[in-house]
């Protein structure tokens, strides 16, 4: 008698049987995996001094130098106040600086420092690790099969894109 795919049981001792898991599951397995990789960097990132979220920041500015707050926050997906209070707090560390737009004075842009550059290297050691640690029993194209889900999932919550989309489809 041979089995179906989908009739395996769950052997005792072996690994926990996922079969009762359903989409009532996603939402808190993405947010507890979310927040467990954010914990990992934030320790992993301890000894530079910056705190969680910092360095999306510092690696956005790193891609394109002189952003607005507004343009951060966009990027990044926070709300302007949040994306100007850690700004704020950032200058105080002395990863980055704001300066007034050279052609429109009423803009100000931010800058990364000397030392914000400096970090830049690290951030990206640190998220390397994390990703290492998180997949780890993971085979390579089980690792890009997540991401590959991961990306999709990303795409069906933002609005915006599923608007889009659905004007595709007509």
């Amino acid at each position: 008698m041979s089995k179906k795919k989908g009739d395996k049981k769950a052997k005792p001792g072996k690994k926990k049987d996922h079969a009762g898991l359903s989409v009532v599951d996603l939402a808190p397995t993405i947010t507890h995996a979310a927040r467990s990789m954010r914990t990992a960097l934030t320790r992993s990132l301890g000894e530079s001094g910056l705190y969680a979220g910092q360095d999306g920041v510092i690696l956005a500015l790193a891609e394109e130098e002189g952003m607005t707050p507004g343009q951060l926050a966009l990027r990044l997906g926070v709300k302007a106040p949040t994306m100007t209070r850690t700004i704020g707090r950032m200058e105080a560390q002395g990863f980055l600086e704001r300066r007034a737009d050279e052609t429109d004075g009423r803009l100000t842009k931010v800058f990364l420092t000397h030392n914000g550059l400096k970090t830049v290297e690290q951030i990206g050691r640190s998220v390397s690790e994390c990703g290492e640690q998180a997949a780890r029993g993971l085979s390579d194209k089980e690792v890009r099969t997540l991401l590959k889900l991961l990306k999709l999932v990303e795409q069906n919550l933002q609005p915006a894109q599923e608007e889009d989309q659905d004007s595709l489809d007509d």
